[in-house]
């Protein structure tokens, strides 16, 4: 087993993952956000099994007034086939180290409203509910 950064040569690889939980992306969507996300610093991380990813962490360190210097995850997703094996809680293990090696106090992430299993498994990896997103679409 090895966790390491995806290069954007591996977008198909990480795409495999990264469906199953961005279901309203497309491919061509996904691509052109990754490309775009660079400019923030956006890094792919992934646990493999051999040649096969298993789990996936899209992640950024920033900082704002309300987080100060924090590690954003955007997106963590393990394979359907893998979940409830131990692999997400190994990358948030990961996460804390990485974290911790870019001066972040804490991590940070937004989870929607019906992942209630995935809320379960945050809370009992130590991360509590500071704040609600509002979101309001522009037509």
């Amino acid at each position: 087993m090895q966790i390491r950064k995806l290069d954007l040569k591996e977008l198909d690889v990480a795409w495999g993952i990264v469906k199953q939980l961005r279901e309203q992306l497309t491919y061509d969507e996904f691509e052109d956000l990754i490309y775009d996300m660079r400019a923030r610093e956006y890094t792919m991380l992934g646990i493999f099994e051999k040649e096969e990813l298993i789990s996936y962490a899209g992640v950024v360190v920033q900082t704002n007034l309300y987080h100060k210097r924090h590690l954003f995850v955007d997106e963590l997703v393990t394979d359907a086939k893998y979940r409830s094996k131990g692999y997400g809680k190994m990358m948030l293990e990961y996460l804390k180290d990485y974290a911790k090696m870019g001066m972040c106090t804490s991590i940070v992430l937004s989870s929607g409203i019906i992942r209630k299993e995935a809320h379960m498994f945050y809370e009992k990896e130590g991360f509590t509910k500071k704040s609600f997103v509002f979101v309001k679409e522009l037509s």
